[in-house]
């Protein structure tokens, strides 16, 4: 069987190369291919993956006026290092065909749906974490009535190559009065109201308190979520609220309070000015589809908490990035951007971009309660079996993670621009990473481009870190050079040049031809958490040949 499907999908990229249109219908997909020849290198601690590693997708879609299909199969037979455990195998996970019709779209298949800001609901898709939380199911959005946005859906989820034998189902309703008033949208004014429901359905397991007391598992889980957006000109506010029944599970400790998440944000934007601050409290809000999950594991998440920190692309300021910690935070996020204009004192010739951003996160304040059941065992978050704690709702604990900087981009020259960056980190390892204590960082990087000729550009990064805690001093070091329009080469060290003196290294060449991309080198990686807007996944320490390749047809 599997011999037939790897011929069906190689017989399929054969016809993707050709951006094929069939009357009506158009064929479009893409393939993603990231390979790896390790070696071994006792030094950084790389394990034994085999002689080859990659992890290769290839999407399929047909598109017609009133039906769309598509599939997408995925080879990680001999997976990267840190995707052995949970993705390892091939097959196609991936199918769906969907119809429209009079401003309705019905999908059957596999999909992926988000309800506001994704407290109750956020199906996505992210490889480099491992990330797949994709339904298969049913699922339906309307806009027939003018203003009002409709979406119901229904199906279990995906559990790396297997499907959860609970199901979700929920619906979404998002009402835009500005559409319905001539009045505001005349003036500019967005008022939008919006309201989900989520419901999880999962059979009854054997997991005991105590010798004697078997806990009683609720079998329907519901969790409801309401939001408002106003805006006026330049300005935008978001409030939004969601809550959560009782729902016990290994990731609190298997207690039976109800969770919450509270969030207010608010943006502000014209030429040359903008800002946002935002203000997030979440309670015991971690939503899976299986109860008895591993806490740790980034998978069964039916919902999504996004992180109140900066995702930097910086290699040193992303050294040690934040996890958002589902079980509570009280966040705080602001970011300030300002251009100085040109031919003033501070704009100079060209003009000057500031930005201002930081971040502070504690836990929520806890008073535990006493359980009702004798001799059960107390957990991280209280007695199994009871109610867990109580918590003030403006009470904070631990400091878990808080970063101040500045960043400034400035151009020097015609053909000349610099970027010089500072911050201040607090990170909470022991919370994020289960050990090690808070780690105090200050972090300087230079980014200086330059444009050689209209065909050649080369960019240089400078950046250092500084801390007394875990493996102390890095230095980061990159050299760029694009060469218009196929190729770019790059060479960079990351040097931890307090405790163990180790470069980390790559040396990249990376082509493009038209939708065609390929990357090569040879590099050093250390281990250490990838993530992405909160969600992080641990990746091994590695070394040897790199070749990706992607194209989009």
């Amino acid at each position: 069987m599997k011999k037939h499907i790897a011929l069906a999908l190689m017989a399929c990229a054969s016809l993707g190369m050709y951006a094929v249109d069939l009357g009506t219908a158009t064929v479009t997909g893409s393939i993603q291919s990231d390979m790896l020849v390790p070696q071994q290198d006792e030094a950084i601690g790389t394990e034994y993956t085999g002689d080859f590693n990659t992890n290769t997708y290839l999407t399929l879609n047909v598109h017609s006026q009133y039906i769309s299909a598509g599939l997408r199969g995925e080879f990680l037979e001999f997976p990267l290092p840190g995707f052995e455990d949970d993705f390892k195998g091939w097959g196609i996970p991936h199918f769906f065909v969907t119809g429209n019709v009079a401003n309705t779209e019905i999908t059957a298949g596999t999909f992926y749906e988000q309800f506001g800001s994704g407290f109750v609901l956020y199906g996505y898709e992210e490889r480099s974490l491992g990330v797949d939380n994709a339904i298969l199911g049913g699922r339906i959005k309307t806009s027939i009535i003018p203003g009002v946005r409709l979406k119901a859906l229904g199906g279990i989820q995906r559990h790396y190559w297997e499907w959860t034998d609970a199901a979700i189902w929920g619906a979404d309703v998002e009402m835009g009065f500005d559409e319905w008033f001539k009045p505001l949208a005349e003036n500019n004014i967005r008022l939008m109201l919006g309201a989900s429901y989520v419901s999880r359905h999962e059979g009854d397991e054997v997991i005991y308190a105590t010798p004697q007391y078997r806990l009683n598992l609720p079998a329907n889980v519901g969790a409801f979520d309401a939001r408002l957006k106003f805006g006026v000109g330049g300005f935008d506010l978001l409030a939004e609220y969601a809550y959560k029944a009782n729902d016990p599970t290994a990731s609190n400790g298997y207690i039976y309070k109800p969770g919450q998440v509270a969030m207010l944000s608010a943006s502000y934007s014209q030429r040359g000015l903008s800002f946002f601050v935002q203000a997030k409290r979440s309670d015991n809000f971690a939503f899976r589809t299986e109860r008895s999950a591993d806490p740790v594991s980034s998978s069964c998440y039916i919902n999504y908490l996004p992180a109140f920190s900066y995702q930097h692309t910086y290699a040193l300021a992303a050294l040690y990035p934040y996890a958002t910690q589902l079980m509570g935070e009280w966040a705080f996020q602001g970011e300030f951007r300002y251009k100085f204009p040109r031919k003033t004192a501070l704009g100079g010739k060209y003009g000057t971009d500031l930005v201002l951003r930081g971040s502070l996160i504690y836990d929520i304040e806890r008073n535990f309660v006493d359980g009702n059941l004798s001799n059960a065992p107390m957990g991280k978050y209280g007695v199994m079996g009871s109610n867990g704690y109580t918590s003030n709702f403006f009470g904070m604990g631990d400091l878990f993670y808080a970063e101040a900087g500045i960043e400034i981009s400035k151009k020097l020259t015609k053909d000349f621009k610099m970027t010089a960056m500072y911050m201040f980190q607090k990170y909470n390892k022991s919370v994020i990473e289960g050990e090690g204590g808070m780690i105090d960082s200050h972090i300087i990087v230079l980014d200086g481009k330059y444009q050689i000729s209209k065909k050649v550009t080369a960019r240089m990064e400078l950046q250092y870190l500084n801390t007394k805690q875990d493996q102390g001093d890095w230095l980061y070091g990159l050299v760029e050079v694009s060469v218009l329009p196929y190729l770019m080469f790059t060479v960079a060290d990351m040097w931890n040049v307090g405790d163990t003196n180790i470069h980390y290294y790559q040396a990249l060449v990376t082509g493009t031809y038209g939708s065609h991309r390929l990357q090569a080198g040879y590099v050093r990686t250390r281990a250490g958490y990838n993530c992405a807007g909160g969600v992080c996944r641990y990746i091994p320490a590695t070394r040897g040949v790199q070749i990706s390749y992607s194209y989009n047809f």
